[in-house]
């Protein structure tokens, strides 16, 4: 391990990752586990980035934050498995400290993002369910542009500041992220420096990512059920609800297993747990979104038939 003296210790300038803690008599399978989940992530979600794109069928603001989302679950599921998967693989598990800093970033950006997204698609839904006559002219290009960026950018823009804490704690003891991947609350254990600030930054940063968007989302799915039940007509109903169900049952995944996460009242003590549950939104959600959207989704299949 590189070190450089720091005082009494030494200035730690690369991190350890245990992953699942598993024997060398399972990282075989393990590599092909976690590189089969890549590949299917990969191919799924960018065969419903090119269907969004080459369908004419498919412009329309749904699937054009479908197409927002898939991209994000690349990008989401890229930064975290190929670095596994090479640890398998190899059995290297070394992260450099920048590399790490560097994966957090763009995990809570990502995570963020993700929370807002799914926050606009569900507006969608609402409008589109509960007020069909005015969701052509209220849904319009401009505002699905406006609201896809603003998605984006306050994700990355929500945890710069975090990031810029994070980064300037000193590192001088262990280097082993009990984690598969740098999460804040697992390198934050690492330091040697006061982490009151940096801690309370991310319960405050956690909060207004996931808070506002879970409101929105809750709200919208509300007045969806309550206007579906009063349609007279059972298929009316059963066909009112399918167009938003199939981003229920992803809204449903994401946000159980996060709360499941960051619920659990010790986190030293529920260490397996934490990582089962985070491996959920980190790598079973992106796995299961496309086949999600394409299973339950009649357009997305003849699309894809053609």
């Amino acid at each position: 391990m590189a070190n450089q003296e720091w005082k009494n210790g030494t200035v730690v300038t690369e991190f350890i990752l245990l992953d699942f803690g598993n024997g060398p008599e399972l990282d075989c399978l393990l590599f092909l586990m976690f590189l089969s989940i890549y590949f299917v992530t990969i191919t799924g979600n960018t065969c419903i980035i090119a269907l969004v794109v080459v369908n004419q069928h498919l412009h329309t603001p749904m699937y054009f934050f479908l197409g927002n989302l898939a991209c994000l679950e690349i990008c989401y599921s890229s930064n975290i498995l190929p670095r596994m998967v090479l640890s398998y693989g190899g059995g290297d598990r070394r992260i450099s400290v920048r590399g790490c800093f560097t994966q957090y970033y763009f995990f809570g950006c990502l995570a963020a993002a993700e929370c807002y997204l799914l926050a606009v698609m569900s507006y969608d839904r609402y409008l589109a369910v509960c007020e069909p006559l005015h969701y052509p002219s209220r849904m319009d290009t401009k505002l699905c542009l406006r609201l896809s960026a603003a998605s984006w950018v306050s994700g990355f823009l929500s945890n710069s500041i975090l990031m810029f804490l994070i980064s300037n704690l000193d590192f001088c003891g262990p280097n082993e992220i009990d984690h598969f991947f740098c999460d804040s609350l697992a390198v934050m254990k690492l330091s040697c420096s006061d982490t009151q600030v940096a801690g309370f930054v991310t319960s405050v940063v956690a909060g207004v990512c996931s808070l506002p968007p879970f409101l929105l989302t809750f709200s919208s799915y509300l007045y969806i059920i309550v206007t579906v039940v009063r349609i007279p007509a059972a298929t009316g109903r059963k066909k009112a609800f399918s167009t938003c169900s199939s981003h229920l049952i992803v809204v449903i995944l994401f946000y159980w297993s996060i709360l499941a996460v960051y619920v659990l009242p010790s986190h030293d003590t529920h260490i397996l747990p934490n990582k089962v549950f985070s491996a959920f939104y980190t790598i079973l959600t992106p796995l299961v979104n496309p086949l999600i959207y394409s299973l339950r989704n009649k357009e997305i299949k003849k699309a894809l038939q053609k």
